[in-house]
């Protein structure tokens, strides 16, 4: 009756721990900053630069991102070569390893919230000494010995330290989603940078052997007034020297352009052996008219490295709970039903078997101090974590104004230099006809040379800094995450949850943003 009675008794207990109070502190999200604004005087109207890839852009207040937000660039090679990478990079695979490792932990920890059930078997032969009477009831001296049990234990969570364990694990896992998140925004994000420089790359290569040949022409329109006496040979050499100077630039270009080839392949899970097929120039990439612009107020629900340190702090708020906990006394419950036989076969025979049934508790008197200690450290940790989130808060908010920014002057660098260069373009020209007439010297040739090299790759340069602003404006507010899968965050709130499958460009992001 007894036997029955304490396992009828074990359910009701076992809801009255889970149903008991937990100590150490609730946790609550931090409040966003208090501000409306990234910048104190923001511009949401970018100018344009009167050339592709130069067009205006407007800054929409409280638009969405698309979860592939890579789209908005309206290149299908792009879009192909990012959903390749977050499929076979290296670092992604880790992350999602990781996250299942996290997950698994915590799922491991929730099982401490119920009874454990142990089956036991033991099997031995003995044999009596001579000099004793044996055990057994025909007085042989040898004999087997078969004992089975069943073994039950619940260690009551009276003080929830069970259940802030569960918190902190569970928390660390949403944690490690996160990371996951930021691992793709990062991987989608230098994909981006790394094709906009390929881009720019071969762009300046192409200027400079644009350049080359120009330097090749006034030397020939030099070496023939030379060869008519119309001006020294110095001349000549100079000429020379400075188009030695020019050819001398394009290898250094090349080697970086082979660099950020063996880079695209890297990232897309290759060896730099089996070159990616994809090649980017700056007429490929198209810079969307409209660009989102998430409320200071949002910001901290969306960015992934700002949710995954929300959750480190709240798994260091549970540490609190738990440290607290083990301070107080451990009540176990156990039941044992045992069963012994001098033969297998009889083993399970009525009258054979006897239980056991009780209780323990314990309470830590004299350690030293280390529970104490303990208990200080999680305080500890709990206030490093939140010194941490509040800065990576900060880091966040200095990212979007940052490249707001880069967005406002660098689309007045590129009406700047667009207009250097025609301006440079123009008195080359007039300077070379004006050379071939002798109407001028050489060194004004020279001169205006070397001022169109130098505007027309920082025109280049600029160009792709645009490009380069856009794709970090949407890293810098999040990358989108929540629209991807049905992995909407609804209230900001919600669990992050990884996709069961990559990514893939839909239409619709690609007409939202065209």
């Amino acid at each position: 009756m007894m036997r029955h009675s304490l396992l009828a008794t074990l359910p009701l207990l076992a809801a009255g721990a889970l149903a008991g109070c937990s100590v150490g502190p609730d946790f609550a999200s931090p409040e966003g900053p208090k501000t409306a604004t990234y910048l104190p005087d923001q511009k949401n109207d970018l100018i344009a630069a009167g050339i592709p890839g130069g067009e205006a852009q407007r800054i929409v207040q409280s638009m969405d991102i698309p979860g592939q937000w890579w789209g908005v660039f309206q290149s299908p090679q792009l879009n192909s070569l990012i959903e390749r990478s977050l499929r076979a990079n290296p670092d992604v695979k880790a992350a999602v390893a990781g996250l299942r490792v996290a997950q698994q932990n915590a799922r491991a920890q929730r099982a401490t919230l119920f009874p454990t059930i142990q089956g036991t078997f033991n099997a031995t032969q003995n044999q009596t000494p001579a000099s004793l009477q044996s055990a057994t009831a025909d007085q042989q001296p040898i004999y087997g010995l078969f004992v089975g049990g069943l073994q039950i234990t619940y260690a009551l969570d009276l003080w929830g330290g069970n259940r802030r364990q569960i918190e902190s694990l569970d928390a660390l896992a949403e944690a490690q989603c996160f990371q996951l998140e930021g691992t793709y925004l990062s991987l989608a994000s230098n994909v981006v940078a790394a094709a906009i420089v390929e881009a720019s790359l071969r762009g300046q290569v192409e200027a400079t052997r644009r350049i080359v040949a120009t330097q090749r022409d006034t030397l020939g329109i030099l070496t023939r007034q030379s060869g008519l006496g119309a001006i020294p040979g110095a001349d000549v050499a100079t000429q020379q020297a400075a188009l030695a100077q020019a050819e001398s630039t394009l290898p250094p270009l090349e080697k970086a352009l082979a660099q950020q080839r063996n880079l695209l392949a890297t990232l897309t899970g290759r060896l730099p052996s089996d070159p990616v097929a994809e090649r980017f120039e700056l007429t490929d990439l198209k810079l969307p008219y409209e660009l989102p612009l998430t409320l200071p107020s949002q910001l901290v629900e969306q960015r992934p490295d700002i949710r995954a340190a929300e959750a480190n702090l709240h798994a260091a708020s549970a540490q609190v709970g738990v440290a607290i906990a083990n301070q107080l006394p451990q009540v176990t419950l156990g039941f044992g039903l045992n069963t012994s036989a001098l033969s297998l076969g009889t083993l399970f025979m009525p009258g054979l078997a006897g239980a056991t049934t009780g209780a323990s508790a314990i309470q830590t008197l004299i350690d030293g101090g280390a529970l104490a200690a303990k208990k200080r450290s999680a305080v500890a940790a709990l206030e490093q974590a939140d010194a941490q989130y509040q800065s990576i808060v900060l880091a966040a908010f200095r990212n979007v104004a940052d490249t707001l920014n880069a967005l406002e002057y660098d689309a007045l660098a590129l009406k700047s230099a667009v207009e250097a260069e025609r301006a440079a373009a123009t008195a080359l020209t007039i300077a070379r006809k004006r050379l071939e007439l002798g109407d001028t010297t050489y060194v004004v040739v020279l001169i205006a040379e070397l001022t169109y090299q130098q505007t027309l790759l920082t025109r280049v340069q600029a160009q792709a800094a645009r490009l380069t602003n856009t794709a970090a404006l949407f890293q810098s507010l999040g990358g989108g995450w929540w629209n991807r899968d049905g992995a909407g965050p609804g209230n900001g709130r919600s669990r992050c949850k990884p996709p069961a499958s990559p990514w893939s460009i839909s239409s619709n992001t690609q007409r939202r943003h065209g």
